[in-house]
């Protein structure tokens, strides 16, 4: 639950604020830093975007089964009231959209925070006196980002060290073959040992008892790295797990940052305010100050246990494997929690609309490092990590190899199975018209690329775990330098001046599509 994914530099073909609100391009955009958690769900509430179940329900696979069908139907976030064995609420499905996704990001499109990033990072050097004023802005913008650090917060209301216990809060068991139940939505905090960096990330944590979970670490992500740094010098690892406050710092945990660098500067950004932090009751770490719930505690330098198996993103089940154990030391919460949790399994599900906001936000960074990438896109049925389609602005023979080779080499991006690089007039947003162009432009000898490398740890077909083979097709168009000799065909294309005709003449057809 800790993928990359993304619409097109300028044009996003999913819905967007602006489209859905019929504002021209010309218009300002406030940005919303939501204060905690409650604000967005008022705000979800005020938008019609807020179903509120009152009527008890169980948190084990009955959740499931309702939030699966309302996702998949394109229906709101789900606020369960009255969750069996709890007197806790259940929030789930909150960013499950593209119009809450864009809401839980400051109320801008996908696009709009895209273009706002890429301004960021190609700041153009100020040459006159003016120039060096209008840059200002950016400079104070920038320096905005860094968390800032509180010494009382709303999650340290209730703070519980003298016999701690999960079982207070509606965790749910997603699916009937689940090990158990899982916390899915938390954000995951360690430090680097050397640095003192502080890393956010995902990872779900699959309940045991009271005071003990999983903590499931791929070994390719931050968290397991700095696991590793402290078992090499045979420390115990101090973690913290925040769960709720603003849907940007939640949303944060999940991107594809570099390693070392602050997800919560992230969330400044994207909130366009700085995220405050507070200091934990036990540990040596910080976590937001308007969460719902921490969970404070460590991670033995040597100690593993079967966790899973877990009903995942893929739409199958993991596999039961040994992974580290979260011992739970305090637990800190506001005086009246909200449990915010998520389900993963066939998509589309909560966790695609939150890639699908990577995806997009992380155009413009990918592009610095590929700048011949014009548009990528990871669909749905690729979950992530399977399926990339990239059009590129190709400037010479084999172009297309060399982003596939790129790509591989970039972070996150090395789990993509299967690379199709097609060129920059098509749309690889639509997936018809990517597949028309690959059935088409390829000869499979010529232009399928075999290579062997990382894969995720979720993979479950190939033949050792976390690693395999990649398959690159190069569906651009053929030209002679690449030893391609014969004549290639235009593309079937009406005239304007018909199309103009066809669209004067619409009504008078008589005809309704």
């Amino acid at each position: 639950m800790h993928h990359l994914q993304a619409c097109r530099g300028t044009v996003c073909r999913a819905p967007t604020r602006r489209a859905s609100q019929g504002l021209s391009p010309g218009d300002t955009i406030t940005i919303m830093a939501y204060k905690d958690l409650r604000e967005f769900i008022a705000k979800l509430e005020q938008s019609g975007q807020l179903h509120r179940v009152k009527i008890e329900v169980d948190p084990e696979l009955e959740i499931t089964e309702i939030t699966d069908r309302v996702t998949k139907a394109g229906g709101p976030a789900l606020l369960f009231e009255k969750v069996k064995g709890s007197n806790i609420p259940l929030l789930i499905n909150a960013m499950g959209s593209y119009e809450r996704m864009s809401m839980a990001l400051g109320g801008r499109s996908l696009d709009e925070i895209a273009h706002e990033i890429e301004e960021l990072t190609r700041p153009k050097p100020p040459k006159s006196f003016m120039d060096k004023l209008k840059f200002i802005p950016t400079l104070m913008k920038l320096s905005n980002f860094p968390p800032k650090m509180v010494s009382h917060a709303h999650c340290q209301e209730v703070v519980i060290t003298d016999n701690p216990s999960l079982y207070k809060f509606p965790i749910i068991k997603c699916w009937p073959k689940d090990g158990g139940r899982f916390i899915t939505l938390p954000a995951v905090f360690t430090k680097n040992p050397k640095t003192g960096t502080r890393n956010a990330g995902m990872y779900r944590l699959q309940v045991y008892d009271e005071r003990t979970t999983g903590m499931h670490w791929h070994m390719h992500h931050d968290g397991a790295r700095h696991y590793r740094m402290y078992r090499e010098e045979g420390k115990r690892t101090e973690v913290a797990a925040a769960l709720g406050g603003d849907p940007a710092i939640t949303y944060a945990a999940t991107a594809p940052m570099p390693p070392d660098i602050d997800e919560m500067m992230l969330a400044g950004l994207l909130r366009n305010h700085p995220v405050e932090m507070v200091k934990c009751k036990t540990i040596d770490m910080e976590v937001p100050a308007d969460a719902e719930i921490v969970l404070e505690g460590y991670v033995e330098p040597a100690e593993t246990r079967l966790e899973g198996p877990f009903g995942d993103h893929t739409g199958y089940y993991s596999l039961a494997d040994q992974f580290p154990v979260f011992h739970i030391t305090c637990i800190t919460h506001r005086r009246n929690p909200i449990y915010p949790t998520t389900i993963v399994g066939q998509p589309p599900q909560e966790d695609y609309f939150m890639g699908k906001a990577t995806e997009r936000i992380f155009l413009p960074l990918l592009k610095l490092t590929i700048p011949e990438i014009v548009d990528f896109n990871m669909p749905m049925f690729g979950v992530f990590h399977n399926c990339v389609f990239v059009s590129i602005d190709k400037q010479y023979p084999f172009h297309a190899k060399k982003v596939m080779s790129s790509i591989w080499g970039m972070g996150q991006m090395m789990f993509s199975k299967i690379i199709v690089v097609v060129d920059k007039d098509v749309n690889v947003q639509n997936q018809d018209e990517v597949l028309w162009r690959m059935s088409n432009n390829i000869d499979p000898r010529r232009d399928i690329v075999f290579v062997d490398g990382p894969l995720d740890e979720l993979d479950h077909a190939c033949p050792i775990p976390k690693a395999g083979s990649k398959m690159g097709i190069d569906a651009t168009r053929k030209w002679p330098s690449e030893g391609f000799t014969r004549d290639w065909p235009e593309d079937i294309v009406m005239t304007p001046e018909i199309k103009a005709l066809v669209d004067k003449r619409w009504k008078e057809y008589g005809i309704n599509l």
